[in-house]
């Protein structure tokens, strides 16, 4: 045999044998894939936490129904704390966008006065939503009580943070004037004196240093 018969030879053992790896790297490849789809298939799904959420955008003093909210999962270190178990029937403090979590915060409701401790939630009705329309939230107000037959007036509460706004419809009062109601956090002691005078008589504010 030539030499050059020698070489043709040699080439095509050298093509035989390259064919015959190749096809085994091309079945070790494919054996690889599917076991890696099979494995993705049969893996669990990443832990999912169901959060009450607004449906919608929501104004401040909604009270919420059930078409207000809906479920969304989210990831466990992105919930945040204090989430509204069921929120159907409160009364929102704060306006809520579409997909926000329903927390107690934004709630009318004990939550409120979380960054007020020894204080308790309390909703007056201002006779005036004029009024009312002037106080933003963290504002502190004296609440003066005025007798609407010509008596004294005077302060019931003092310096109390007002807590909420809710955006509610305005109401007409005894007194004949369109109300609001605000959300403001009192000491125990003066809830019993806040509610005497929201009965008998017009409540008015005095900004409060």
């Amino acid at each position: 045999m030539s030499a050059r018969d020698r070489l043709a030879a040699l080439r095509r053992t050298l093509r035989r044998t390259l064919l015959a790896r190749r096809r085994l790297l091309a079945a070790l490849l494919t054996a690889v894939a599917v076991a890696a789809g099979l494995r993705a298939t049969t893996t669990d799904p990443p832990a999912r936490v169901v959060v009450t959420v607004a449906a919608h955008d929501l104004p401040a003093g909604t009270m919420l129904d059930a078409g207000d909210v809906r479920h969304a999962e989210f990831a466990p270190g992105s919930v945040p704390e204090g989430l509204a178990r069921d929120p159907a029937g409160r009364t929102l403090a704060a306006p809520l966008r579409a997909g926000e979590p329903v927390t107690d915060v934004r709630l009318v409701g004990p939550a409120l006065t979380d960054g007020y401790p020894g204080l308790v939630a309390v909703p007056v009705r201002l006779p005036d939503a004029g009024m009312a329309g002037l106080l933003r939230v963290g504002d502190r107000v004296d609440l003066v009580s005025a007798d609407p037959q010509g008596g004294s007036a005077g302060v019931v509460a003092d310096a109390v943070p007002v807590l909420a706004l809710p955006d509610a419809p305005a109401e007409v009062s005894a007194t004949g004037l369109t109300g609001r109601l605000v959300v403001v956090g009192a000491e125990p002691g003066d809830v019993e004196r806040i509610a005497d005078a929201s009965v008998r008589t017009f409540l008015t504010i005095a900004f409060s240093d």
